[in-house]
C-alpha cells in the first residue's frame, strides 16, 4: 500500500511524502475479522478452462517480443490447444497462426494444484513475499526477502509434494502499501490526487453501481482498511477545496479461512467504492493524461485525458500496462506475474490473485488506474495499483476480476 500523510504545507517534498508512506501506515482494521457467512468461491480462470480441454497445456504468456507463447508437455495436442486458446487470442487482437509452442515439463493443472496446496504454509514462512503459478516459466515461483527464507520455502514445498524441479525461488523486495496530478480538477477523473483523513492517495477510476455515481480507490485509502466507516474524500485536499467530493459506501471486510492462509486476513482486491456527492462533476471513463511517460517516472503535467473504452478482467503475463498516479505520474512496464498471492509487508493481510509489474511507483500512487494503451486516447482498464517494492521499481495491482468480484458489476465507461 502506498499512501502518504498530508503535510501542513501543501508544497511538501516528494521525499518526505515517500518517508511518510513507509512509516505512517495504520495497522489492520481488527485483530481478527469475522468469517463471512459465505466465503468467496473460486472462479475458474480462462487458463483453467483451457487446461481442462487440453490436458498437456502448461501455461500461456507473451514473450519479450509480444509473441503469444504456450507450453505443452505433449506436442501432439497443438491442434486442440489452438482451438481452446482461440477465444483468448482474439480478445487480445492475436491470431492462432502467431502461437509458438515450448516444451513444458509440467501441466497447468498440476502446477495449479501445487500452487493451491502450498500457498497457506509457504506464505506463513518468515521472509516469504509471494507465491505464483508462473505461466511464463512453467514453474511454481516463490519470492523471498533474503536467502535464509529460500531454504525454508523449498523445504515446505517439498513436504507438500511439490517436486524440487517444479520450484523456482527468487530474491525480491517486500511489497509495502503505496498511498501520495495534484491540482484541483473538475470534472474529476482517474489518476488525480485525493485526500482523506490525514493521507493522500490516487483516484482509480469513475464507475456507476446500482445507479450511484461513484469512484474506485484502494481499501487502504479509507479511514479503516476493510469495512465501511463513511470516509470522506476531497480533491486535491480539504485545504484547497473544503467541499467533499464523495463518501465511502462499499469496502468488504477481510475474511479468514480457506483459501486464506491460517492467521491471515484476505481479499481478492484492495478496493473500495465512494459515492460522489451531489453537484460534483466527473467524467465517466476519463483518466488524466500527462505530458509523457517513463518506465520509472513520468510527467505530472496534465495535458488531456484518456478514455476507457474497454475492460479486461485479467492481464496476460508478458503484456505491457500503464498507470497514472499522483506521485510518479504516468509509468509503464511488463506484467511479470499474474494471479500471485501477496502478503502485505508489516500486516497480517494477504491479497489473493494479484498482478506484478516492472514499473515505477511511489508513495501516494495507491489507487492509480492500471490500463493497456496502444496509442491514441482510448485505453483498456485492467485494475488499480495498491503497492510497490521499497525501491520503487515494481508495483502490484488488483485486476478488474477481483475488484468486480468484491464490489459488484461496475459501469466504467
Amino acid at each position: 500500500m502506498l499512501r502518504t500523510t498530508r503535510s501542513a504545507a501543501l508544497a511538501v517534498a516528494l521525499l518526505a511524502l515517500w518517508t511518510a508512506a513507509c512509516t505512517d501506515v495504520p495497522g489492520p482494521a481488527a485483530p481478527a475479522a469475522p468469517l463471512p457467512e459465505t466465503l468467496p468461491s473460486a472462479i475458474p480462470s480462462p487458463m483453467d478452462v483451457v487446461a481442462r480441454e487440453v490436458p498437456a497445456f502448461g501455461g500461456f504468456f507473451l514473450d519479450a517480443n509480444g509473441t503469444p507463447t504456450a507450453y505443452l508437455t505433449d506436442a501432439s495436442q497443438r491442434a486442440r490447444l489452438e482451438r481452446a486458446l482461440a477465444p483468448v487470442l482474439r480478445e487480445h487482437g492475436l491470431d492462432v497462426a502467431q502461437l509458438q509452442i515450448r516444451v513444458g515439463a509440467f501441466r497447468h493443472e498440476e502446477l495449479q494444484r501445487w500452487f493451491t496446496d502450498a500457498t497457506p504454509e509457504v506464505l506463513n514462512l518468515p521472509g516469504v513475499v509471494f507465491i505464483d503459478n508462473d505461466e511464463a516459466n512453467n514453474r511454481i515461483l516463490i519470492g523471498v526477502e533474503h536467502p535464509g527464507a529460500a531454504g525454508l520455502a523449498r523445504a515446505a514445498a517439498a513436504r507438500l509434494g511439490v517436486p524440487h524441479a517444479a520450484v523456482e525461488v527468487v530474491q525480491t523486495e517486500p511489497f509495502v502499501p503505496a498511498a501520495t496530478l495534484r491540482e484541483r480538477h473538475r470534472p474529476v477523473r482517474g489518476g488525480l490526487q485525493i485526500h482523506f483523513s490525514s493521507f493522500l492517495c490516487t483516484l482509480g477510476f469513475n464507475a456507476v453501481r446500482s445507479g450511484q455515481n461513484s469512484f474506485i480507490t484502494n481499501s487502504h485509502c479509507t479511514a479503516t482498511q476493510g469495512g465501511v466507516e463513511n470516509t470522506q474524500y476531497f480533491q486535491p485536499t480539504s485545504s484547497v477545496d473544503p467541499t467533499p467530493i464523495g463518501v465511502e459506501v462499499a469496502d468488504p471486510t477481510y475474511f479468514t479461512g480457506s483459501p486464506c492462509p491460517s492467521g491471515r486476513r484476505c481479499r481478492y482486491s484492495d478496493s473500495s467504492r465512494a459515492r460522489y456527492n451531489s453537484g460534483i462533476s466527473f467524467d465517466l471513463g476519463g483518466i488524466a493524461r500527462t505530458a509523457s511517460r517513463g518506465r520509472f517516472s513520468g510527467s505530472l503535467e496534465v495535458v488531456g485525458f484518456f478514455n476507457i473504452t474497454a475492460e479486461r478482467a485479467n492481464p496476460i503475463a508478458g503484456s505491457t500496462v500503464n498507470k497514472v498516479g499522483r506521485t510518479t505520474g504516468w509509468t509503464y512496464g511488463t506484467v511479470t506475474n499474474t494471479c500471485v498471492n501477496v502478503s502485505v509487508s508489516g500486516t497480517n493481510i494477504t491479497q489473493l490473485c494479484q498482478s506484478l509489474v516492472n514499473a515505477g511507483v511511489g508513495g501516494g500512487d495507491s489507487g492509480s488506474p492500471v490500463f493497456e494503451w496502444n496509442g491514441g486516447s482510448n485505453v483498456t482498464l485492467v485494475g488499480i495499483l495498491w503497492g510497490g517494492s521499497t525501491s520503487g521499481t515494481q508495483f502490484v495491482f488488483s485486476p478488474m476480476s477481483g475488484i468486480e468480484r468484491e464490489l459488484g458489476s461496475l459501469t466504467t465507461f
